[in-house]
């Protein structure tokens, strides 16, 4: 029997990057397709919006209201819907008995009082941050496993809290310290409305959200470490670089911190530690499930590189990983090829 799935936002980048995971993954079946909840869209075709789905995808993206998604009989949704959208979806959704895997911030940060300050609206559901369990995998495996309520990482997120969680669990960050975060994103991380600042030929590289971006406190409540975190946007289509900076407590190395790294993730499928002199790229990660990690060390100082796609394993490629390990299932399914 395969898992009923309906993915809300499928319009949107990571909504449709969720669909093309699900075409391969032989326990899921995509039962239905709607927009974002935030606005009655045009009922058509998938394939009308992306192209590629044509002959694959022959759904109709019906509007994002919860009668109509319940009325799919869904027993997992996927929400790629704004941040204020999912924290009014998600407790309907719940107490039907869905499944509910969320690709907005509505849940990723445990303390309601922040959300004001970051998110710009106060949560209405504090009893569900308690709930939800933040979808990194390879951090939450025993938490995700039977969770209703799965907050999955962001993006800038999951690029830095991946190299800085096990190093800062095992001391190796000198306390008292803040940790630099400097990262390039794509433009898809922006999302597919149209606006002028997210058009090619107005994309530079450049800074944005200095000192008040809402990635800065999932970063520090996750990875365990105070930071300093800077995004920039590149004239890309998808990808992520981050460039972390760390420095390092009385008595590590560079050897020791590669320990401890190798020690967090020898095992895990879906990160891939470099060789020493190997640095990532967007380019080998692009339409994967990996984050590839370099380092090196030099004077009490740490340089950490990490590479993800934004939109497979910073969205949706998380957002089913996260999924099969809350069902119980191999990891890896709709993910292998890649």
């Amino acid at each position: 029997m395969k898992t009923r799935i309906a993915v809300v936002g499928a319009p949107g980048y990571s909504g449709a990057e969720v669909c093309r995971l699900l075409l391969a993954h032989p326990r899921a079946e995509i039962v239905g397709l709607f927009g974002s909840a935030s606005r009655d869209e045009a009922r058509q075709g998938i394939a009308e919006v992306f192209p590629r789905f044509r002959g694959r995808l022959d759904r109709e993206v019906q509007a994002g209201s919860i009668e109509r998604i319940l009325g799919s009989r869904p027993e997992a949704v996927f929400l790629g819907t704004p941040h204020e959208a999912s924290m009014h979806l998600a407790p309907a959704l719940l107490d039907a008995g869905v499944r509910v895997l969320d690709l907005s911030g509505a849940f990723r940060l445990p303390d309601a009082g922040l959300y004001p300050a970051h998110y710009g609206f106060a949560h209405e559901h504090p009893r569900l941050l308690a709930e939800a369990v933040y979808g990194l995998v390879e951090h939450q495996r025993e938490r995700l496993h039977g969770a209703r309520l799965i907050a999955v990482p962001g993006c800038y997120p999951t690029s830095a809290i991946l190299p800085l969680r096990p190093l800062a669990r095992a001391g190796a960050i000198r306390p008292g310290s803040r940790t630099v975060v400097n990262s390039i994103s794509g433009v898809s991380g922006a999302g597919r409305s149209a606006k002028v600042g997210s058009l090619f030929c107005e994309v530079g590289v450049q800074p944005y959200g200095v000192l008040a971006h809402r990635h800065q406190p999932e970063i520090e409540t996750h990875a365990g470490a105070p930071v300093d975190f800077t995004p920039h946007l590149a004239p890309l289509a998808r990808g992520i670089v981050s460039t972390i900076h760390v420095t390092l407590a009385e008595g590590w190395n560079e050897a020791r911190a590669g320990d401890v790294l190798r020690g967090a993730y020898a095992n895990e499928r879906f990160v891939r530690l470099l060789p020493s002199g190997a640095w990532p790229s967007t380019l080998h990660v692009e339409r994967t499930n990996f984050c590839d990690i370099g380092w090196a060390g030099r004077d009490g100082r740490l340089i950490v590189c990490s590479a993800i796609d934004n939109l497979v394993k910073g969205a949706a490629g998380q957002a089913v990983q996260a999924m099969n390990a809350a069902l119980g299932w191999d990891e890896a399914l709709g993910l292998e090829g890649l």
